[in-house]
C-alpha cells in the first residue's frame, strides 16, 4: 500500500490558550495555519479545511484559509472537507480552488458535500426546501466545470450559462474533486455516476458498517461505465503521548461538541461509557500513537481504502495539544501504519 494517503482535517474549531481561555477566530485561524505548516514538514498528505458557519470554528472560507497555507508550504494537498457546493456557486468555487492551484502549484482538491449543517442555507438566502435539488443540479454544473472549457448549462435554481468560460485555467487541466457521503446510498451511486473519487464521513460506530457503501460505489461505477477512484475516509480522532491523556484531553471538550449537536438533532446527551466503547470499538482514534495506529490500519484493511483522514480537532482542545498531535500524527502514526500494511 505504497500509494496510500493520509489527511488531517479540521474545521478550525476554536481552540483554548495556555491559560484555559478561548482564542479569538482570527487566532484560531492562524493556529489552522501553523498546524498546517508541521503537517507540511512531517511529510503528512493532506491537509483538509470544513465550513461552518458557526461560533465555535473558525473557518468558513476554506480556500481562503488555504490560500495562506500554500504560501508557506511546499508538498502537502489543500483541501476543503467539505465545501458546502448547496449554498454556494459552483463557478465561484471553481474560480477559487483553480486560484488555491495556482498560488500552491498544482496541490489544490476540493470536496464537494451537502453538508451536515444548515446554517450556510438562510445565511446566503438559499430555502432548504430546494436542499436536494440544490446539490444535484450543482454538482452537474461543477462536473462540467471540470473540463475547463466553455460550458452550456440550465438548470431550475441558477441562472442558464450559454457557452460560458470560466477563468482562472488550472495549469494541468484538471482539479482534483471528490465527494463527501455521510452514508446516502443515492449519494455514493451519484458520485460513481459522475466518475468522481469517494470520501466517507465516517464518525461514529464500526468502520466496518461502511463497507456496503464502498462495494455499492464499486459495483455502480462498473455499471455506469466511469472510474471506481480508492476510495477515502475520514474519522474523529486525537494523539497523545498515552491512551489516558489523549482521552482525557478529548473528551471534555468532545462531549460539550457532542451534546451541542444532539440538541440540534434530538440526540440525548453522550455518556462517558458511550465514548470509552467508540474510542474501543468504534469510529474514535484516541491514545497513543501506537494505540491509533493499529486501529487506523484496521480499519484501512478490512475497508480497503486508499486515504484516511484523521479529524484531529473537535471542540476546544488546547492549542499546544492539537499541535503535539499533529506532530505524533505525521512522525509517528503514519510511519507505524504503514509498517503494519507492509
Amino acid at each position: 500500500m505504497s500509494d496510500l494517503m493520509f489527511g488531517l482535517d479540521t474545521f478550525g474549531d476554536v481552540p483554548q490558550d495556555d491559560a484555559g481561555k478561548l482564542v479569538s477566530h482570527a487566532a484560531a485561524i492562524r493556529q489552522v495555519v501553523d498546524e498546517a505548516v508541521l503537517a507540511d514538514e512531517l511529510g503528512v498528505d493532506v491537509i483538509a479545511l470544513g465550513e461552518h458557519h458557526r461560533p465555535e470554528y473558525s473557518v468558513s472560507t476554506p480556500e481562503t484559509v488555504l490560500a495562506g497555507i500554500a504560501t508557506r508550504t511546499s508538498r502537502i494537498r489543500l483541501a476543503s472537507g467539505v465545501t458546502v457546493l448547496s449554498s454556494d456557486d459552483p463557478v465561484r468555487v471553481f474560480q477559487r480552488f483553480a486560484t488555491v492551484d495556482a498560488l500552491s502549484n498544482g496541490r489544490a482538491e476540493v470536496i464537494l458535500g451537502r453538508g451536515s449543517f444548515t446554517e450556510s442555507f438562510p445565511l446566503f438566502g438559499y430555502d432548504l426546501r430546494d436542499y436536494d435539488t440544490l446539490f444535484e443540479e450543482k454538482i452537474e454544473l461543477f462536473v462540467k466545470l471540470l473540463d475547463e472549457k466553455p460550458v452550456t448549462w440550465s438548470g431550475t435554481l441558477r441562472a442558464p450559462l450559454e457557452n460560458a468560460d470560466v477563468f482562472p485555467k488550472t495549469e494541468s487541466g484538471h482539479l482534483n474533486t471528490w465527494v463527501g457521503v455521510g452514508g446516502s446510498p443515492q449519494s455514493v451511486v451519484r458520485t460513481a455516476q459522475y466518475g468522481l473519487p469517494l470520501m466517507l464521513a465516517i464518525i461514529g460506530g464500526a468502520p466496518e458498517r461502511f463497507a456496503p457503501y464502498i462495494d455499492l460505489y464499486r459495483r455502480a461505477a462498473d455499471q455506469l461505465g466511469t472510474t471506481a477512484h480508492p476510495v477515502g475516509m475520514h474519522s474523529p480522532g486525537f494523539i497523545a503521548d498515552t491512551d489516558e491523556e489523549a482521552k482525557e484531553t478529548y473528551w471534555p471538550h468532545y462531549r460539550i461538541m457532542r451534546d451541542r449537536i444532539g440538541k440540534l438533532r434530538g440526540w440525548p446527551p453522550i455518556r462517558r461509557q458511550e465514548f470509552d466503547s467508540e474510542v474501543e470499538h468504534g469510529s474514535l482514534y484516541i491514545g497513543s500513537p501506537e494505540t491509533v495506529a493499529r486501529r487506523m490500519a484496521r480499519a484501512i484493511r478490512s475497508l480497503d481504502v486508499g486515504r484516511f483522514d484523521l479529524i484531529y480537532s473537535a471542540g476546544a482542545q488546547p492549542a499546544s495539544a492539537r499541535m503535539r498531535a499533529v506532530e505524533l500524527y505525521g512522525s509517528k502514526v503514519i510511519p507505524m501504519v504503514r509498517d503494519i500494511l507492509a
